[in-house]
């Protein structure tokens, strides 16, 4: 119950649609959250620290005239639903995460290999298709690269900030706790500031779109051009590089984070979503030879052969096809 009532707080913020006390209340809590915990701590200890939080923040609100009691008392409720679901969003945080180790995971058989570059105190990964890469950064943070993806980062970071950039193609991280240093993944003209928690971006150039998926926890999502949004789990941003829009939906945790175990899952998938995916499990080239582009596929392949899943694409699309060593070409049906 407690968390209906913070999403739908949460809705009326990303509408614009809640009054400017609540407003207040859930800017200020969202820093808080980030600003209170640097290590474990007891339940005891959490809920102190939560309810000098909610104290601060009452105070900030104090009851006016008698005509604003309305406003005031919502926006006193919204501290205490906030204050409660801080103290589940820590006890997340608290959860260790799933151990990484680093090195390259190669897929299909392929035998490239991705480059790691030093250079003027930065680290940039770059991972050609077929190849998928695990990172683990000085401060316990992780990073899954996918392929045909260019991650950069500070070979040690310094002052209160943990910059990621991503500057092609898709990963999934895993923020380590540490509030004093603010853990933020920049790709394109989107930013994603996180609090100890697990999220997937995706910002291939030829898709046109970023996509920031929340695994667990909390983040804050940025552009240029839209006001922020704050995502739940199971929920994502879509940035749209044409419309300049932000969109948030609900998502499959499989869609997302498939091309981790090497599944392909499309849903409603354009040919670019579809050539992309099927290059960076196999290591192919796709070149499409036909007059076909116009793509909304949906299919599920888990640990298929190129062969069955090209013939399977090519059924449905009533598409003809040959596959060379490394190059798969697409062809109208004679």
């Amino acid at each position: 119950m407690e968390q209906d009532k913070i999403r739908k707080i949460l809705e009326r913020y990303n509408e614009g649609q809640c009054t400017p006390e609540e407003a207040a209340v859930i800017e200020e809590w969202f820093n808080s959250i980030g600003d209170q915990y640097t290590s474990p701590k007891s339940e005891q200890e959490v809920q102190a620290d939560l309810g000098t939080v909610q104290r601060a923040l009452m105070k900030q609100i104090q009851p006016a005239p008698r005509r604003f009691m309305r406003s005031w008392y919502y926006a006193a409720a919204a501290i205490t639903v906030l204050v409660a679901a801080g103290a589940w969003f820590f006890q997340q945080r608290q959860q260790p995460a799933t151990p990484v180790t680093p090195g390259q995971q190669p897929i299909a058989g392929n035998q490239a290999q991705s480059t790691r570059v030093i250079a003027d105190g930065f680290i940039t990964v770059n991972t050609p298709k077929g190849i998928q890469e695990q990172i683990a950064l000085e401060d316990g943070s992780k990073i899954v690269l996918n392929a045909a993806s260019k991650v950069r980062y500070a070979e040690h970071f310094t002052g209160k900030q943990r910059d990621i950039f991503l500057e092609e193609g898709e990963a999934w991280f895993d923020a380590a706790p540490g509030a004093e240093n603010v853990f933020t993944v920049h790709a394109g003209n989107v930013t994603t500031v996180a609090l100890g928690t697990t999220f997937n971006v995706r910002a291939y150039t030829h898709e046109q779109q970023i996509t920031v998926a929340l695994l667990s926890g909390k983040v804050k999502v940025t552009t240029a051009s839209q006001p922020f949004v704050i995502l739940q789990p199971s929920e994502q941003a879509s940035y749209d590089l044409r419309s300049l829009q932000l969109v948030k939906t609900n998502f499959d945790a499989d869609e997302v984070t498939g091309w981790q175990k090497g599944y392909l899952i499309f849903k409603d998938a354009s040919y670019e979503q579809v050539r992309i995916g099927i290059e960076n499990r196999y290591g192919v080239t796709i070149i499409n030879e036909s007059n076909k582009s116009d793509w909304t596929y949906t299919g599920n392949f888990r640990q298929e052969t190129l062969a069955n899943v090209i013939e399977t694409i090519c059924l449905t699309e009533s598409l003809s096809y040959t596959i060379g060593k490394d190059t798969v070409i697409l062809k109208n049906k004679e």
